[in-house]
This record gives C-alpha cells, sequence and structure tokens, in this order.
C-alpha cells in the first residue's frame, strides 16, 4: 500500500523511532565492546522527535549529556516481515538525527542491569533535519556523514561501513514488529561520540555521496 500522507512532517505521523546500536565497528572499538552478532535494538517514541532548530535541553537527572550522529530511514508505508531483497521499496527518505544520551543515567542502568529508557527517552532526545528523498540518493551506503561543534570536526565517516546494512535492518526488524508509515530506524552512530553542555538542534545535509 503506497503512501497516504504527506511525510514532509513524519515526526507527527509515526508511530516508533527504533534505535540501532553498536553497527559501526569504530565505535563498538570506542566503547571497548564486542562486534555483535545481531542487532542491538531499543525504541524512542515518536513524540521525543525535535525538529531541526528546537532547543534540547539536558535533564534534570544528568550531568553528562552526549550526542551521537545517525542516518535515519524514513519508512513510506506498513511492513511487516520485509524480505531483505524488497526492503528498499519501503524506505521514503533520510535524515540526519542525533541520538541524544544521558550518559551517566545509562552507565547506572547497565550497572543495575536495566532498561535505558530513563537514559534514552526523554524530551526533545531525537532532532532530526528535514526528510531528504531517496531519489536524491540512490544508494544511501555511499553517503559521507559528519559532525562539527563550533566548526571543530567530531564525527565523520562513510554509512558504507555499517556492520548491517540499511535492507538487512529494515528486513530484520520488521519481522521483530510491524513497522509503519512514518516510522524512523536510526542506524547506528560513528565513533567520535561526546558529551554536550547546551545545544540547539542545526541538522542539514552537508554530506555528500562519494
Amino acid at each position: 500500500m503506497a503512501a497516504t500522507r504527506p511525510l514532509s512532517r513524519f515526526w507527527e505521523l509515526g508511530k516508533n523511532i527504533v534505535w540501532v546500536g553498536r553497527n559501526y565497528a569504530d565505535r563498538v572499538r570506542e566503547m571497548q565492546s564486542a562486534v555483535p552478532s545481531e542487532q542491538l535494538l531499543f525504541l524512542k517514541p515518536p513524540w521525543l522527535n525535535a525538529p531541526e532548530g528546537s532547543p534540547v535541553l539536558m535533564p534534570a537527572c544528568s550531568r553528562n549529556l552526549h550526542r551521537e550522529l545517525e542516518l535515519g530511514v524514513l519508512m513510506s508505508k506498513r511492513g511487516r516481515a520485509v524480505l531483505e531483497a524488497t526492503a528498499m521499496a519501503y524506505v521514503a527518505g533520510y535524515a540526519l538525527c542525533l541520538d541524544m544520551t544521558t550518559r551517566d543515567v545509562q552507565d547506572e542502568c547497565k550497572k543495575k542491569g536495566l532498561p535505558w529508557t530513563l537514559a534514552k527517552s526523554f524530551t526533545a532526545s531525537c532532532p532530526v533535519s528535514a526528510l531528504v528523498p531517496k531519489e536524491k540518493f540512490p544508494d544511501p551506503h555511499n553517503l559521507k556523514l559528519w559532525l562539527k561543534v563550533y566548526d571543530e570536526l567530531r564525527q565523520d565517516g562513510e554509512a558504507s561501513s555499517m556492520i548491517f546494512s540499511i535492507p538487512y535492518l529494515i528486513s530484520y526488524v520488521s519481522k521483530i514488529m510491524t513497522l509503519e508509515e512514518g516510522d524512523i530506524i536510526l542506524t547506528g552512530t560513528r565513533k567520535g561520540v561526546g558529551s554536550v553542555k547546551t545545544m540547539r538542534s542545526r541538522l542539514a545535509y552537508t554530506g555528500s555521496s562519494v
């Protein structure tokens, strides 16, 4: 079934933000973790999206807020048990996203064996750019993405370095939960994750395909 609603304001339409962890080998090494044999997933409610220009406030429970640059993949239609070979037909486009994490809270959750909801799912914890239609990037794995803080390069790399590809992720996630029109999959972050003090989201596709 084709998309029936305009997706330019996708943050108002989707039901889920599916976060994918440890999908770049350099980030796995930075974390001193093992390369996963299958995907680590986490959910953020869609109302945590913060469109470009929105303020991102540090939660009162944290003193160590981190930002992680990720390529977001927006779903164009409902899909369940999607085949990897046809997965890209379910993609509407892409957005740059920041997965905001209260690292000190997450560390405490890990120590106690608790879920990461407190660390990942607070208000405005997912700044997003405007939607870029998939036609602009026939192969998103060829994208080069980077993040600068006050003109200082902090994260830099190619989407081709993903451990698990975008079609694989769509297929994998859709076998666990039905993906809906407007849902977005965050495909993981590169090394260079770091802390922020205050910020206002300013995301744009300044990266280019190679």
